[in-house]
């Protein structure tokens, strides 16, 4: 059973202006590392995420080794490569200023991992859509990420890796699966614009086309690329 715990600065962002500021931080961050009050307060509302059968499948791995978090900006760096590299010309020369993490700068990452087996067998809700169990550690992650912002807290997701390699630096046993790793710490601005607008990687998809009335309607630009 949670406690109530810790009491949230009353300064804090309402639930719409953190959803409406929240923002993917690679370049932001201060250099200074989140204190462990607010990190913990983080930390909480993450693990107060709905759950299937409250099964509560997530882990929060807090990685603050300066030697750790340069071996793994190491392994993304030569994954932001492959990347780079496998894109056409046009794309390689937009995406070339597009910072894609802040794992080092963060000072923080905090894995979030998934543990399919718990809650047993049954877990109540699963039996039909196992896919509840990942469902809901992402929305600890959501929690995490809004709760975040909420506090003036940057957070990045990085997803240039490899599992195995994250898996192994981590020593995850092999039941238990990383899903993100996320940079946390205090930031100097959240962007008006997010980074992959402003650099014109890709726009916000508009509201209206994700809203369909009482049945599914195909559209024809779902899959055009928006520039």
């Amino acid at each position: 059973m949670l406690s109530e715990g810790p009491v949230v600065p009353t300064e804090c962002l309402s639930v719409y202006d953190a959803i409406r500021l929240r923002r993917d931080v690679r370049a932001e961050f201060t250099g200074e590392v989140v204190d462990d009050a607010t990190l913990m307060r983080i930390l909480e509302a993450a693990h107060r995420a709905p759950s299937v059968g409250n099964s509560m499948p997530w882990d929060f791995v807090v990685i603050r080794e300066a030697a750790m978090l340069q071996k793994f900006a190491d392994h993304v760096a030569d994954k932001r490569r492959e990347f780079h590299d496998s894109l056409p010309a046009d794309r390689s020369e937009t995406f070339n200023p597009i910072k894609i993490e802040g794992i080092v700068e963060s000072g923080t990452g905090i894995v979030v991992t998934h543990n399919q087996s718990r809650g047993g067998t049954h877990v109540l809700g699963r039996a039909s859509v196992p896919e509840t169990g990942i469902y809901s550690t992402i929305l600890a992650i959501q929690n995490l990420w809004l709760a975040a912002t909420a506090e003036g807290v940057g957070v990045g997701w990085v997803s240039f890796y490899d599992e195995p390699v994250l898996a192994d630096l981590l020593d995850l046993p092999a039941h238990v699966k990383p899903v993100a790793w996320l940079c946390v710490g205090p930031v100097t601005e959240f962007q008006s614009v997010p980074d992959l607008e402003r650099f014109g990687w890709r726009n916000r998809r508009p509201l209206e086309d994700a809203i369909h009335w009482g049945r599914f309607t195909d559209r024809s630009d779902d899959l055009i690329p928006r520039a």
